[in-house]
């Protein structure tokens, strides 16, 4: 069955209207349906309208605080810890990430770690708010679920732990890596257990070894870490710079956000910015950026295969062709929202 495509606006105002219906300040509503409509427009389906009803159903359950007072501690010129007090996760991954791209305005450079927070969706969204201030933004993440046992070993403590940078360029498209540190995000894993297409083989394995590409058996087995014992050794750093340094969950505390609705999560995030032009002139910068993307991108690709591309151009290309036809919204995510408008009485139930 093809997926129903709607406008962009009108996605973003039922997100809205869906937050606020449940009690959610505008401000607050506002941002979470923006980060989540600009993950679907990266074509990030599994952090975008998707995560709505499972965001309403811990709404409902209270395992989120929605008048959080969201704070930076241990402030330097070039650091700050953000407690987001559990608040709703696209709100506090944007509080730190504002919070970076100024201090490192003033200062050229930040970091800033987040504990207390929650799921936030695409971490590329989150990176590329650095972009129009013509700074790089790197974020990494400890996820909310352990999907992936340590290297060698079964029992589940570690989970895909992502990592995005984003870097400015001038005429060319954006330079902007998301990727989870597990061969797929457990987000994509969600998607095709819903159109029930089969995995990829080397996605997922059970304790045997054995492949799984079943996705609805996704349960029965764990996923790989990228590059073997190397994404391994990257998942741990994540896991101790976003998670350890934060006084954040990671291994064993963390708590399964798709079986535990009400327990807070105590999410840890770190975001960077830097300005480029602390090591040379931007617009230098900027315009061997360019130099060097086309240098890849006019590159001779393999036989039969080709164009050489870059990160972050497909979604720019996704992001323009879903402005122009809508966004697709697969049936099973169309029958959740549309049960979740019902319940909460919305005007427009998408139909």
């Amino acid at each position: 069955m093809e997926d129903t495509r709607f406008p962009v606006d009108r996605l973003e105002k039922f997100i809205l209207s869906a937050a606020t219906a449940q009690d959610v300040p505008e401000d607050h509503a506002r941002i979470f349906a923006r980060r989540m409509i600009e993950a679907d427009l990266r074509g990030m389906h599994g952090h975008g309208l998707m995560r709505l009803a499972p965001y309403s159903r811990r709404i409902r359950e209270g395992g989120y605080n929605l008048r959080p007072q969201i704070r930076a501690e241990r402030k330097s010129p070039v650091s700050a810890l953000v407690d987001g007090d559990n608040g709703l996760g696209q709100v506090v991954m944007t509080f730190a990430a504002d919070l970076a791209i100024e201090k490192a305005r003033e200062s050229g450079m930040a970091w800033v770690g987040i504990r207390r927070g929650n799921h936030a969706g695409a971490g590329g969204v989150y990176a590329a708010l650095a972009l129009p201030h013509d700074m790089i933004g790197i974020y990494m993440a400890v996820a909310n679920a352990n999907h992936m046992p340590p290297w060698g070993g079964i029992d589940m403590l570690l989970s895909t732990n992502p990592m995005a940078y984003a870097i400015p360029t001038g005429e060319e498209p954006p330079f902007v890596l998301d990727m989870a540190t597990t061969v797929a995000s457990y987000g994509k894993v969600k998607v095709y257990a819903q159109s029930g297409k089969p995995m990829p083989e080397g996605w997922m394995i059970n304790a045997k070894g054995e492949s799984i590409t079943d996705a609805s058996r996704a349960n029965e087995g764990f996923l790989l870490p990228i590059g073997g014992h190397k994404g391994y050794g990257l998942n741990l750093m994540i896991g101790m710079l976003a998670g350890v340094m934060n006084g954040a969950a990671f291994g064993s505390d963390i708590v399964d956000f798709n079986a535990d609705f009400a327990t807070p999560l105590n999410t840890g995030q770190a975001y960077f910015a830097m300005r480029p032009d602390l090591f040379r002139e931007l617009d230098e910068f900027k315009a061997e950026m360019d130099a060097k993307i086309r240098e890849i991108k006019n590159s001779t690709p393999m036989e039969g295969k080709g164009p050489v591309r870059i990160p972050g151009e497909a979604a720019i290309a996704r992001e323009k062709e879903m402005r122009r036809r809508g966004i697709p919204v697969a049936a099973p995510v169309l029958k959740a929202v549309r049960e979740l408008a019902g319940s909460l009485g919305l005007e427009d139930r998408l139909e």
